[in-house]
């Protein structure tokens, strides 16, 4: 058997990791004057979820990259419509995510598989999926409590009709969600919230894997395959049809026991500039993949939130402070009035002390809180010393 020739370019894991780390927007200086748009842009996708602490996810994601930007500032770059229309809309990427409108086509080929299945979790009475597409082309852009009510009486995912029908078509792509209000999506049909130039860019499934591929690559830096495909959840095969034309270019890793590729933009100039210290949210794609997050920073990530509480380790919010390039620790963060809470603290160094105490101060003034108190630490000794860089 024939082997096949190792790529020309060799990294070491040090390379790789700045690599990484540049490309996500930890290193150098943040693109202010692009802001939160220019964060959505550069990373492709930022996850959503319900959970809210310091602040829900999607807000986190920005301030880890740009620092204390408002939080309404955040709000209205995701939702607020510019004059050419939405720029950004909802749909499941690596989860449900918010996406730039402009990748609206390469989607295209999660719409058609959607579309394909006979069913999606429920059943839906014959008449249910009419009726909401006709409610929304009669009534404009509505929540699902607009449209008839989200839940039954059941238990919390026993969704109503009318809230099975628009997710449905949600996923089709005959509908879609370019706004939240107080959280709620708010559906519309895609003919009216879509630009046409985006919304009749018909590709095929080869051309959308190809742009997604590349996307993930550029923005990850380098990666594995599993890297690569879990940013947008693709499978492997659809990674493996598409990876030769999608423009990344393959590389070894030192330490890396697979192959890997990179941008060739991430490539042309070595990743230099200030290391941002902050606080990442759990669902910050940084750490997205458990397996390259250790691979790379040799750091064990796990969300705990729907862990049982006494089998927890970290704390149901565990966010990881990342300072220096590294990942030093977590801290299981809450708010008590003005005061946050920092509910439990793992350091993996003494080191970490100063860059945990500054990454807890400006969370603190970000969310408005006034106090910082600390009630558990891994490493007790350490306490007074977090305690006094406080202040």
């Amino acid at each position: 058997m024939t082997s096949l020739p190792r790529p020309a370019i060799e990294l070491s894991a040090d390379e790789a990791r700045r690599i990484a780390l540049r490309a996500q927007g930890f290193l150098g200086a943040p693109d202010r004057r692009a802001g939160v748009r220019g964060v959505l842009r550069h990373l492709g996708a930022v996850q959503l979820d319900t959970i809210s602490v310091l602040a829900r996810s999607h807000e986190l994601i920005p301030y880890a990259r740009l620092g204390a930007v408002g939080r309404d500032t955040v709000e209205a770059a995701y939702w607020k419509a510019g004059p050419s229309g939405p720029r950004a809309f909802e749909y499941w990427s690596h989860a449900a995510c918010v996406l730039p409108i402009e990748e609206w086509p390469h989607f295209a080929f999660r719409r058609r598989a959607y579309r394909s299945r006979p069913h999606w979790h429920h059943d839906l009475p014959d008449g249910a999926y009419d009726q909401v597409i006709k409610q929304l082309r009669a009534e404009g852009p509505l929540t699902a409590t607009e449209l008839g009510g989200a839940k039954n009486k059941g238990e919390w995912w026993d969704w109503s009709e009318s809230k099975i029908a628009v997710e449905r078509a949600l996923m089709y792509g005959e509908v879609v969600c370019t706004e939240r209000r107080s959280w709620k999506r708010v559906y519309d049909l895609a003919e009216r919230a879509i630009p046409d130039a985006l919304l009749h860019d018909d590709l095929d499934d080869a051309e959308c894997l190809r742009r997604l591929v590349r996307l993930a690559g550029e923005s990850l830096g380098v990666g594995t395959r599993a890297d690569i495909a879990d940013y947008h959840r693709l499978k492997g095969e659809q990674f493996d049809a598409v990876v030769a034309d999608s423009g990344l270019v393959p590389v070894t890793v030192q330490g890396w026991d697979k192959p890997a590729w990179a941008d060739p933009a991430a490539l042309a100039t070595a990743p230099r500039g200030r290391h941002r210290t902050t606080l990442l949210s759990p669902f910050d794609s940084l750490v997205w993949e458990r397996a390259r997050t250790e691979r790379i920073f040799g750091f064990t990530h796990r969300l705990e939130a729907y862990v049982p509480k006494q089998k927890r380790i970290h704390g149901y919010f565990a966010m990881p402070l990342l300072s220096g390039g590294r990942l030093l620790g977590r801290v299981d963060p809450a708010r008590e009035g003005s005061t946050l809470v920092a509910r439990q603290v793992s350091l993996d160094t003494p080191k970490a002390v100063a860059p945990m105490a500054q990454a807890l101060l400006e969370a603190a003034s970000w969310v408005g809180c006034d106090a910082v108190r600390v009630e558990r630490m891994d490493r007790p000794e350490l306490t007074a010393d977090l305690v006094r860089a406080l202040g």
